[in-house]
């Protein structure tokens, strides 16, 4: 995700939101200033928090986030921020 991502609790409110809908992955800031995360679960409910991150928290501004599809591999056990 690009946009005004960092220093707005981006990461800490997309793992409470991917917590509200049973996904698992992880959430980290990049160097660059962008946001970068893995969502894994229910197609329905990673679509949800695909949908989340299309705006973030009020004190963000997403101006684009690229969704690549990869299948299911059951790595994660919870939805972690790291880095």
């Amino acid at each position: 995700m690009t946009g005004k991502v960092q220093g707005v609790y981006f990461r800490q409110n997309t793992q409470l939101t991917a917590k509200e809908h049973g996904v698992t992955g992880w959430v980290r800031n990049l160097p660059d200033g962008r946001v970068e995360a893995v969502i894994e679960g229910d197609d329905a409910a990673v679509r949800k928090v695909v949908d989340w991150c299309r705006h973030g928290p009020s004190s963000a501004r997403v101006d684009n986030i690229e969704v690549k599809h990869e299948g299911y591999t059951g790595e994660f056990a919870s939805f972690e921020v790291t880095g």
